[in-house]
């Protein structure tokens, strides 16, 4: 694939001082199924989501990735915050999944399962349950497959308790610091299991993020979402993901219902090959949230398939370089940027390659610069880093005084244009 460099711009570069702007580079590529790659003069910041004409969504709030890339298929507010009820059970999951791959825990630990567990989440509670008897000593094993199988709250506690003392902890200090820790910037925790609190708040996109990451960095725990029953305490419960029974392909994730969230799901399934990820939330009646899920899975895998846009190590385009022997930097993706188009082609996406710059010389070839966003509309379909394929050395002290100069004058200009 040949790519052909159309425009760029600097964006935020102050004056009367070098400033590191955005610089977005769009980049026009020859597709061979007969879809288009064109570029834009629209800034790259602040695109509206907007939904796909192909799908007629009822949920409030929706979002549908195929995972291997994260190319979004379909998305309805999912920037939106709200209560994510049960499905906020992923997160302390992944924590605890991330623990146990440190080292810090075990499978085989035990934790106490404190009156305050037993009462909040366990039998007493009305809620979801694994049932887990007051004051008995559980495996972490055995704790996650109460939490992901029977959706268990007093499970989500007793892990809480036992990794970090107690629950708001556990939610401040473990949970969000590791939500930020994987680019999840926008959701905020209260407790362990999303019962009802002010403070639980998340996205389907942030949701979706999260289920990418378990399904591609944790296989090995990824196959309790698939089991569909666990029994302890000698009370047999099947997993409550309706999926597992209703769609071929289908092993996970979650599900969750509040008052305030309504009905929701986190769901994931695999056919020919290629998984896609569906996250919906806001819905009314428990029904509809199979149903849309499903609706929503099977509209994927009918529509759309896989295509490399850019293969590893390609080009695909130059950052500016600020005091440097080149005047710029030639970039390529580490992996191929692969991105999920309609199967009858015809896709109209915009590829723009993103960085904070000029780049400062010197610069190390492999050295992470920017990265490479596709959009098929007003939805980003693909995100991927960019690195430099080369090294700079730093220039000689008339080059830096020339880019020096330029920056400057830039930067009046645009603190001009502002004015006006």
């Amino acid at each position: 694939m040949a790519f052909r460099l159309i425009s760029f711009r600097h964006a935020g570069v102050a004056a009367g001082a070098l400033a590191r702007g955005l610089v977005a580079m769009a980049l026009a590529v020859s597709l061979s199924w007969g879809g288009v790659l064109y570029a834009a003069n629209q800034s790259v910041q602040g695109a509206k989501k907007t939904e796909d004409a192909g799908f007629d969504g009822d949920a409030p709030t929706a979002i549908l990735m195929e995972a291997s890339s994260g190319s979004v298929l379909f998305e309805k507010n999912a920037d939106e915050l709200r209560a994510p009820s049960s499905m906020m059970k992923l997160v302390t999951a992944e924590v605890v999944f991330n623990a146990i791959k440190k080292g810090d825990i075990k499978l085989t630990d035990e934790y106490r399962i404190s009156e305050n567990a037993w009462r909040k989440g366990g039998a007493p509670s009305g809620t979801s349950t694994m049932f887990a008897a007051i004051n008995s000593k559980v495996s972490v094993d055995d704790l996650l497959h109460g939490a992901i199988i029977q959706s268990g709250n007093d499970a989500c506690i007793a892990l809480a308790e036992g990794i970090a003392g107690n629950e708001k902890i556990f939610a401040s200090d473990f949970m969000t610091k590791r939500a930020r820790e994987l680019g999840m910037t926008k959701s905020t925790f209260a407790n362990s299991n999303g019962l009802p609190d002010p403070g639980n708040k998340m996205t389907v996109r942030e949701l979706g993020m999260l289920a990418r990451h378990i399904i591609l960095d944790f296989p090995e725990f990824y196959k309790l979402f698939g089991e569909k029953e666990f029994t302890w305490n000698k009370i047999r419960q099947p997993n409550r993901n309706p999926l597992l029974n209703s769609m071929e392909g289908a092993d996970g994730l979650k599900t969750g219902y509040t008052k305030e969230g309504g009905y929701g799901m986190v769901g994931s399934a695999v056919q020919n090959g290629t998984r896609l990820i569906v996250v919906v939330n806001g819905l009314e009646d428990v029904e509809d949230r199979a149903t849309e899920a499903k609706k929503m899975l099977e509209w994927g895998f009918r529509n759309f398939e896989t295509r490399t846009l850019i293969a590893a190590d390609q080009p695909v385009g130059y950052a500016k370089v600020f005091g440097g022997e080149s005047r710029s930097v030639k970039l390529v993706a580490k992996e191929p940027v692969k991105v999920m188009v309609h199967k009858s082609g015809g896709d109209k996406l915009i590829a723009r390659v993103v960085y904070s710059g000029p780049v400062r010389a010197p610069i190390q070839a492999g050295q992470l610069v920017g990265v490479v966003r596709v959009w098929r509309g007003g939805n980003i379909a693909v995100e991927t880093p960019v690195y430099a394929a080369e090294s700079i050395g730093t220039g000689s002290t008339v080059r830096r005084a020339i880019d020096g100069a330029s920056e400057l004058v830039i930067g009046m200009f645009r603190a001009g244009a502002e004015k006006l």
